[in-house]
């Protein structure tokens, strides 16, 4: 038999603890340990390089560092990871990071340049989900190499192919794409080629090790994962920053809101993920509990496909914006969980625009179909996932909607359903959500401004591709607010993006998420952040 090294062991004797929490005597969880229910059945790998999901996110955001953090204080600004400093080239093409003296892994490995370069060149050389957010630099597996490299042990230089907005540049590196990983272990996780190649590597990069593994140096390490079970995270000793109060994470694969708020009242977990409108409200009256909440970069809303002749007048696409009822919405269907925005971009995001000029009004619908020609109204369908809160918002919509004389006919779906009708062009109207990809005010822009081929064989197949939506005017603005280095100038860019998607767009913006979890009341300094991977858990404590 192996031997169980002394903090394997602790890990281990914590999930005993937890796996008989059932038992009124040993409800309380461990006191150096945070347990959490979430579901996490999203997990599908630990490989910076390769996940792209919410809840691993999360998981990265912790166990490893980056460049570049976002500043959570002042999300539209970056702080630094691994880098102390950074400058800029006057051309705008060269970034040239200094980084922290003294740096380790969590493994004892010194965080050197040459870790970040070939993190880097692993990225996007392995051609991943997320390799896109460091590709759209210009960066290709054969230039990858002299375009990321390290100049010293303390110098990483990159070279981008434009002269972005820095701010678009820096943001994009706080993405979990970015971590630095361990280099000399990660290679040491890989067979050779040859018995000769000791140091050589096959095309995978540790890939297969990765998907499971961890080389990271945030401030907890990954020490275990049983996917759709548990995670477990414990304390990195070698964390350049403040340590952690706490020894260890536990995460434990729970789906069903009702189930986490019992386990919660009973003390057998110190924090539940997803809670449901209904739990979340009783979670808030329990005197032993508290909630907390954070808006999240995902924002819901509803298409209307421009190839259907009806949905394409411009008259339609605003009387639409007032069949919604949006204060009954926000009131019952989203209370707690998400918050009425009619603008594509989330809260605290650069240049995100704050305005709300439709309210439910049949009347003023009734009067734009008549203007379109269409008094007694038209039929159509609706494709919509088997899931809340969207089944109910859209057969709330259906509701309202009837009233000015348009019959919906709901078509429900599960996700793979709906999301596939619905990437082909073939909806008529469309229900959905859209999350960021990385802190960028470019990130939304893109997707719902631009649509730079609208041809059904279209490469670049953005929200706005997907519903056909032909905009060659707004597609170049959003191009142009890439290469503006004025904050302030690019700010006012993507204000002005979003007026004229608000005025005009096939987008009827519904409300922005708001993560929530209810806590046990000896937890303190739990916070959510704007995205998953800045749901930093290094400030927790128990009491």
């Amino acid at each position: 038999m192996g031997k169980m090294n002394a903090r394997t062991l602790l890990a281990s004797a914590a999930l005993a603890m937890i796996a008989y929490a059932g038992s009124p005597a040993l409800a309380a969880t461990p006191a150096d340990t945070l347990v959490q229910a979430w579901a996490i059945d999203d997990t599908i790998t630990l490989d910076p390089a390769e996940s792209f999901e919410l809840s691993p996110a999360e998981f990265l955001g912790n166990a490893y560092d980056m460049l570049v953090r976002l500043d959570i204080d002042d999300t539209t600004k970056v702080k630094g990871g691994v880098a102390e400093s950074w400058t800029v080239s006057d051309d705008g093409l060269t970034y040239t990071f200094k980084l922290k003296p003294g740096l380790k892994f969590a493994s004892g490995n010194p965080i050197t340049a040459e870790d970040v370069a070939w993190s880097f060149e692993r990225a996007v050389k392995l051609d991943k989900s997320p390799a896109f957010i460091l590709t759209q630099f210009g960066l290709t597996k054969d230039n990858v190499t002299e375009k990321a490299k390290a100049a010293d042990a303390d110098t990483f230089v990159f070279t981008v192919d434009k002269s972005y907005a820095p701010s678009f540049v820096l943001n994009c590196l706080t993405a979990t794409v970015g971590a630095v990983v361990d280099k000399k272990l990660v290679l040491e996780h890989v067979a050779p080629v040859t018995p000769s190649d000791d140091y050589k590597y096959d095309n995978d990069f540790g890939n297969g090790w990765m998907k499971t593994g961890y080389a990271g140096s945030g401030p907890f390490k990954i020490r275990d994962w049983r996917a759709n079970e548990v995670l477990v995270m414990e304390r990195n000793d070698n964390y350049y920053g403040e340590k952690p109060a706490l020894a260890r994470v536990i995460y434990r694969h729970v789906k069903e809101s009702a189930t986490q708020r019992l386990m919660l009242e009973a003390g057998d977990i110190d924090v539940a993920r997803n809670l449901e409108p209904g739990d979340l409200e009783a979670v808030s009256k329990n005197a032993d509990l508290t909630t907390t909440s954070a808006p999240k970069g995902t924002v819901y809303y509803i298409s209307l496909n421009q190839k259907n002749p009806n949905l394409a007048k411009p008259e339609v696409r605003e009387a639409f914006k007032y069949m919604v009822d949006y204060d009954a919405i926000g009131s019952t269907l989203i209370k707690g969980i998400g918050e009425i925005r009619q603008t594509y971009q989330a809260k605290g995001v650069l240049g995100a625009l704050e305005a709300s000029p439709y309210k439910f009004d049949i009347a003023k619908a009734k009067e734009l179909l008549e203007k379109a020609g269409l008094k007694d109204g038209f039929s159509v369908t609706f494709d919509v996932r088997n899931s809340q809160p969207v089944s109910g918002i859209a057969e709330a919509f259906q509701q309202t909607a009837g009233q000015a004389g348009v019959k919906i006919e709901i078509i429900p779906g599960d996700g793979k359903q709906v999301l596939t009708k619905y990437r082909a062009r073939n909806h008529d109207m469309y229900i959905g959500q859209w999350g960021m990809d990385y802190w960028d005010p470019n990130s939304n822009a893109e997707t719902f401004t631009s649509n730079p081929n609208n041809a059904d064989d279209g490469t670049t197949k953005t929200l706005a591709w997907r519903n056909a939506w032909d905009i060659p005017g707004l597609t170049e603005q959003t191009k142009a607010a890439l290469l503006e280095r004025d904050n302030a100038k690019r700010a006012e860019m993507y204000q002005k993006l979003q007026q004229e998607a608000l005025d005009s767009s096939p987008f009827v913006m519904l409300f922005q998420q708001t993560e929530v979890a209810g806590v046990r009341g000896n937890v303190k300094n739990y916070k959510l952040g704007p995205n998953f991977d800045s749901n930093f858990l290094a400030p927790v404590t128990k009491e």
